[in-house]
């Protein structure tokens, strides 16, 4: 029986499931890597997998099912480049966090915060998925919220006041955007361990979402709900 494959473009790996296998798939992405390259490479580990649609999350505003720009950490030609042509099969394609958002939802109104290499954020309010780009908004003088809490920050000022300033933005976010609560994704959130106290509207979500939001993508109560 085909099925739907789920793809998470990050900023160092491609990664790919469908629900029969839990065991992902992946190849290194960099930012050298082009759309068509990316597609070729999602060929070649899947062709014992028998698929009927596509779900991707990639790393850059969507619109008309396509990214708007060329994401920052890969290579080009990702703006308006047709993935239900590449693949031949029918693709819906979505920002990556908003993927991996539509994953960690559990009703009423959530904001995702992914925290990778930079930070992807979603809000997601009765089923509408609204992507936003948060991360590029000014939060201190002379920076941006990615700026604070990407990867580079965590790099530069060690893992527990990487950890403080993410906290100080999850409150800044949770007063100014009043969602029911907030969830942690992305690469990083290892870096809460499951014991590590959170603020009560917070939660630790899993990467694994990612694929979980590709496969519901699909499923009526989302069919209507991504922009563009």
């Amino acid at each position: 029986m085909a099925e739907v494959l789920a793809i998470d473009i990050g900023g160092s790996h491609v990664k790919v499931r469908i629900k029969s296998d839990p065991e992902k798939r992946r190849f290194e992405s960099g930012p050298d890597l082009t759309a068509s390259q990316m597609v070729e490479g999602v060929k070649a580990i899947i062709k014992d997998w028998d698929i009927d649609r596509v779900s991707m999350g990639v790393p850059a505003p969507i619109r008309d099912n396509t990214a708007m720009i060329d994401p920052v950490n890969l290579g080009d030609g990702w703006k308006g480049f047709d993935f239900t042509d590449a693949f031949g099969v029918p693709t819906k394609v979505t920002n990556d966090a908003a993927m991996q958002a539509i994953g960690s939802y559990d009703g009423g109104s959530m904001l995702f915060m992914g925290l990778g290499t930079g930070l992807g954020t979603c809000l997601i309010n009765k089923y509408v998925v609204q992507p936003t780009e948060i991360a590029h908004m000014p939060f201190r003088r002379n920076s941006t919220f990615e700026d604070a809490v990407g990867e580079a920050a965590l790099e530069k000022h060690g893992k527990k006041s990487w950890r403080e300033v993410v906290l100080e933005v999850c409150e800044v976010l949770y007063r100014g955007l009043l969602p029911d609560y907030i969830v942690l994704g992305g690469g990083n959130v290892k870096k809460f361990k499951e014991d590590f106290k959170l603020p009560d509207y917070c939660r630790r979500g899993e990467n694994e979402n990612a694929f979980l939001g590709g496969f519901r993508m699909w499923e009526d109560a989302w069919k209507d709900s991504l922009p563009g």
